[in-house]
């Protein structure tokens, strides 16, 4: 339910609040029949992402999604079937956003824990956007079976990413001993909180926020594991 609801505002200002805050609509744009149809797809996605995450997935109607890109509940059916496809395709380029800058961070070389913290940036970075709010906050919503499968499906693709980084760094040495599982498991658990409690009101922008939650966990969850062995190998004392 909006603050407008909750307040008990009249429906003639409630409208003027919706108009105020509509997006700009590819259909309202001069050049709108020349628009391809995947831009207007994503203009729905995006709406809907961002509505999402202010109101909660069952709060979020077609009809509020249409209104505010200024279409028809009808037009909304040539780009979507139902709202539980929205949801799916928002979590899914949330998806495709994280595992594209893994991929990309992977592919810039060194050693496995170089390439965890690159890949941790982009995932803290793309969880304060629309569609990284979708994809962390997708369990918080009751969605049909086999919605609900395929969600869990496509999230566990990013565990398996950190899960195999993990793996490789403890074999070659730069991440200290530990279960990698675990280990994939606490890093996107801590990073996806930053989406969940991040307010850009605060006193921290959200790079700062970053920053200090990768400061942590590669201070002190992921030390290097050579470097407990140079200070034992300086003090004549054996790793145990």
């Amino acid at each position: 339910m909006t603050a407008e609801h909750k307040a008990g505002a009249q429906p003639g200002k409630a409208s003027s609040a919706r108009r105020a805050r509509a997006v700009v609509s590819p259909w309202a744009a001069p050049s709108a029949r020349e628009q391809q149809r995947e831009a207007k797809r994503n203009a729905v996605l995006t709406t809907a992402a961002r509505m999402f995450n202010e109101r909660g997935f069952h709060a979020t109607s077609l009809d509020d999604i249409a209104a505010s890109l200024n279409v028809t509940k009808p037009t909304l059916y040539y780009y979507v079937k139902n709202k539980d496809e929205i949801l799916l395709a928002c979590v899914n380029k949330g998806l495709r956003m994280t595992l594209d800058g893994i991929e990309a961070s992977r592919q810039a070389g060194g050693n496995a824990l170089d390439q965890l913290r690159a890949c941790m940036q982009v995932y803290a970075e793309i969880v304060v956007q629309p569609f990284g709010m979708c994809l962390i906050r997708v369990g918080d919503e009751e969605v049909p079976e086999p919605s609900r499968t395929e969600l869990r499906r496509m999230k566990s693709e990013i565990d398996l990413a950190f899960r195999r980084l993990v793996a490789r760094g403890v074999q070659e040495g730069s991440i200290a001993p530990c279960d990698p599982k675990i280990m994939a498991f606490v890093i996107a658990g801590a990073l996806s909180w930053i989406g969940r409690w991040y307010q850009p009101e605060g006193s921290y922008s959200a790079q700062q926020v970053i920053e200090q939650c990768l400061a942590a966990l590669l201070g002190g969850v992921l030390t290097r594991a050579s470097e407990p062995k140079r200070a034992a190998r300086k003090s004549g004392r054996t790793p145990s």
